[in-house]
């Protein structure tokens, strides 16, 4: 978590802002739960991302419309793209070099 988003995501308004929404969603993720095969979700991700200049628009920040409820596997996959997708190799000596 970035240092400028601690506070919004230690407070009140938005552990209460969350729980609901979530609650709402059945705890179920949005993009890959099945009838057949539900998938827990725990995070309340904002589809648009927050930044230090819309953190306090409670448009953007507590928005219902702009949550989507994910399980970590979606969330990890929206934040960092596939599982599949490799963004670093190993060097000879063990170094890490980005692609």
């Amino acid at each position: 978590m970035k240092a400028w988003a601690e506070r919004f995501y230690a407070s009140k308004v938005w552990k209460d802002c969350r729980e609901a929404f979530l609650q709402s969603k059945g705890f179920l993720c949005e993009r890959c739960s099945e009838t057949t095969n539900p998938m827990p979700a725990k995070i309340a991700h904002h589809k648009t991302h927050l930044t230090p200049e819309n953190i306090n628009d409670p448009h953007v920040s507590l928005s219902w419309s702009n949550l989507e409820s994910l399980c970590q596997d979606c969330h990890n996959k929206e934040h960092h793209g596939s599982s599949e997708t490799t963004r670093y190799i190993f060097g000879k000596n063990g170094e890490v070099i980005p692609i």
